[in-house]
């Protein structure tokens, strides 16, 4: 299998990945750290997904997408730190004042995991962030050791994956996600 991430420009394959079964669900089209809380609330149903077309035709677009040929089979939400709420959050610290981008949504479909899917998006996010200018790309993932996670908690992705990318454990944080404390790891990009 020959995975290709590719900038998340195309909607109807986000919508694929992360978007619901039926148009009127409230699912979280990866939105929640990337846009503040109140309009997070704001926005329901159909509306949810409008807002992210238009992030896919924005520059940068939302994140990259793994495809398996012409199959999508997983997302990763990437963008300048400023303009999540990670810029905000009081429970995830900065650590300088970088232009920093984060990494914090990693989604792959049922069906496709355990093929090394994870690392292809973790590595083409990276891609993605430098070829933006980034110096630095951080990601809030659980630190969960050898125990167990919920799928659908997995998201923040895992520790042990961002370390075999490279990246380091820079800070504790006071976030905690399924039970398990999130860190923050970054890796240079400059």
């Amino acid at each position: 299998m020959a995975i290709e991430v590719r900038p998340a420009s195309v909607f109807e394959d986000v919508r694929a990945l992360v978007g619901p079964k039926s148009p009127g669900a409230n699912v979280c089209w990866c939105l929640s750290y990337r846009i503040p809380s109140k309009l997070n609330n704001e926005l329901r149903g159909p509306a949810r997904g409008e807002y992210v077309a238009e992030l896919c035709r924005a520059d940068p677009p939302p994140g990259v997408i793994a495809y398996d040929g012409d199959e999508p089979v997983g997302w990763a939400a990437v963008a300048p730190r400023s303009a999540t709420s990670f810029a905000r959050n009081r429970k995830i610290p900065h650590v300088d004042d970088l232009p920093v981008w984060s990494l914090w949504c990693i989604r792959v479909r049922p069906g496709h995991r355990k093929q090394g899917i994870t690392h292809a998006l973790i590595a083409g996010a990276v891609a993605f962030a430098r070829e933006r200018g980034a110096p630095v790309i951080e990601a809030y993932p659980l630190d969960n050791g050898d125990a167990r996670v919920d799928l659908t908690m997995a998201y923040a992705g895992l520790r042990k994956n961002f370390e075999r990318a490279g990246f380091v454990h820079c800070a504790d944080t006071t976030s905690v996600l399924a039970g398990h404390p999130r860190i923050l790891m970054r890796l240079d990009l400059r």
